[in-house]
């Protein structure tokens, strides 16, 4: 019994938890009109802001979004027009886009201002 839940207590630690990180984006839009803006994972099932809520841009500040999330992860962020999801940025609405440099990996420092304009 002894050797069996040393086993487990091995087994658990080597598998440890997932390393909690965050990534902090950095957007400004330059567009005339509102645009909506959200981040998604590319290792796993899951969006920023989530649940079907987006963030929105309706100014021309620059913006801050720290998103927590897993060291090694990584992010795209995919912005569009609002009523308007053929005009986008990064990988558009609901990640059906690819994109060239939209990407951040967590863990590995903040990114670069990202600013959407036409």
């Amino acid at each position: 019994m002894g050797k069996l839940i040393s086993l487990i207590v091995l087994t658990l630690a080597l598998a440890g938890p997932a390393i909690a990180d965050s990534l902090n984006w950095r957007i400004r839009s330059e567009h005339p009109n509102v645009v909506s803006l959200e981040f998604y994972s590319q290792d796993y099932s899951r969006a920023w802001p989530g649940d079907g809520e987006v963030y929105i841009l309706d100014d021309y500040d620059t913006h801050s979004y720290n998103l927590e999330c897993r060291s090694g992860e990584k992010i795209c962020y995919g912005a569009w027009v609002r009523g308007d999801s053929d005009s986008y940025w990064g990988v558009g609405r609901n990640d059906a886009s690819g994109c060239s440099d939209c990407c951040y990996t967590c863990g590995q420092g903040d990114t670069d201002l990202r600013i959407l304009n036409n």
